[in-house]
């Protein structure tokens, strides 16, 4: 077994423990909806989307689901209920497939040509954007780049010294301006300190107020013109960071933030402590831009890039 095989290995096992708990109440309410039946009819099917909504997979999604399972059962004629599982990993597999975003196959690599890579990162209080932030910077120093963080979400104490925190302890710079001061300043700054030292990567933390839209997307614009008047093509990617655990709400969020800024990735936080794992199917459908990355657990590597096929394997693998 070579290095790669192993990590994929834990990367799975890391997958398929953090979506325990969404896979087992999944699979509950599946198994009470098919109890008595062995075929799926109507009947089954109006339980099946009740089930499929009531995991957040979403309305429209879930729709998207019935639909194929019903010409499934038409094409076949007789579907067991005891297939169903193994034909819904099968059916949200091609529908998600179908999504024009690609998988990130690549393991926290950066492009080429691009250096130093400006990303910015978004989204509001309480998703773990600061962790996630501190997670990313891990994952790439790992990998021999060198990382500069910007700390440039001044509204919140705790914000600035988290980021600081989690710079002393990967080892990265931290450019800071300290509370209540200019987030674009900060990440001009940071920009021009991972020019100065030949960094391969820059994040720039991001005010996480939702308070209104338009002050909102004048700030994130702001920022990203200020960054530009110094590497014309920056920022490179705007994530932005969602709680898989606030299920439907972190569809509002993402639909609310995709109007106010250009966001280029998502991230999904948060989805080992919760039975609401299906909202990353959802917005997988729904929105056309990638999932990057998934948080499964509180380890630096439990912050894994986004494997569609490999999630949905995990999702309705039976123990």
């Amino acid at each position: 077994m070579g290095l790669f095989d192993f990590f994929s290995k834990e990367k799975k096992e890391s997958l398929d423990k953090g979506l325990e708990k969404s896979k087992d109440s999944f699979f509950s309410k599946l198994n009470r909806a098919v109890v008595g039946k062995s075929t799926v009819d109507d009947q089954v099917l109006d339980e099946l989307e009740e089930v499929l909504v009531t995991s957040d997979v979403g309305v429209e999604t879930t729709v998207k689901i019935i639909r194929r399972i019903e010409a499934r059962v038409a094409r076949d004629k007789y579907v067991s209920t005891s297939e169903l599982d193994r034909i819904l990993r099968e059916e949200i597999a091609a529908l998600l497939a179908e999504n024009r975003s690609v998988d990130v196959n690549d393991d926290f690599s950066l492009p080429a040509g691009k250096k130093p890579y400006v990303i910015m990162v978004v989204g509001v209080n309480g998703v773990g954007k600061t962790t996630t932030i501190g997670k990313l910077a891990a994952q790439y120093h790992k990998r021999g780049y060198k990382v500069v963080l910007g700390a440039g979400d001044t509204f919140r104490a705790a914000a600035v010294s988290q980021l600081k925190l989690w710079g002393e302890r990967v080892g990265v710079p931290v450019i800071d301006h300290g509370m209540n001061t200019d987030p674009s300043a900060v990440a001009f700054d940071a920009v021009k300190k991972a020019v100065d030292m030949n960094a391969d990567v820059v994040i720039i933390d991001t005010a996480g107020r939702l308070h209104t839209k338009v002050n909102l997307m004048n700030e994130l614009s702001k920022i990203k013109r200020v960054v530009q008047k110094f590497l014309t093509e920056a920022p490179h990617e705007v994530l932005l960071v969602l709680d898989g655990s606030t299920g439907q709400n972190a569809f509002i969020q993402a639909t609310e933030f995709t109007k106010a800024t250009d966001v280029t990735a998502l991230a999904i936080t948060k989805l080992d402590g919760t039975a609401k794992g299906g909202v990353v199917i959802g917005i997988s459908d729904q929105f056309k831009i990638p999932v990057k990355y998934i948080g499964v657990g509180e380890k630096i590597e439990d912050l894994q890039t986004f494997s569609k096929m490999e999630f949905v394997d995990s999702f309705f693998k039976k123990a």
